[in-house]
């Protein structure tokens, strides 16, 4: 994604308990802030471009994956259209999504909900682990350990 989007920001990475269907390995999650010259539609459709490239195969709702991209907002907007909801309509309930949000843009208001990410972190009622995994280089693709990091 490097290639194709500005990246603004990005956060740590953080293993997951699943979701939905459990009866599958914990997951690896992330957010970035990108800027793209992309509208809405037209940067779903490259993210799942992308998503059938790394090798994504959908079999059933909330399947094991080997990668899942979404929009979680884009420029504050509030989309509902076929197949495209933004903001995404879950990630308030989704300590996996919200805890690295969190920490990238801790302020960003929910342009529905309007509270900050932070106070959707706080108020979540979700009690699902969600830990410190490392710190990805996107440049170089390594992991950064970050075991001491409090």
């Amino acid at each position: 994604m490097a290639k194709e989007f500005e990246i603004k920001k990005l956060s740590s990475v953080y293993e997951t308990e699943p979701e939905g269907y459990e009866n599958q390995p914990d997951f690896l999650n992330a957010v970035i802030k990108v800027h793209v010259n992309l509208e809405p539609g037209m940067l779903l459709k490259r993210l799942k471009e992308i998503e059938k490239e790394m090798g994504r195969r959908r079999s059933f709702w909330n399947a094991p994956r080997s990668i899942d991209l979404d929009i979680l907002f884009y420029e504050g907007k509030v989309i509902k259209k076929q197949g495209l909801d933004i903001p995404h309509p879950h990630l308030h309930e989704r300590a996996f999504v919200l805890v690295p949000l969190a920490e990238i843009a801790p302020d960003l208001i929910h342009p529905i909900l309007h509270k900050t990410t932070q106070e959707l972190v706080d108020n979540l009622k979700s009690q699902r682990r969600v830990e410190k995994w490392g710190i990805i280089n996107y440049g170089l693709n390594r992991r950064k350990d970050v075991s001491g990091i409090g």
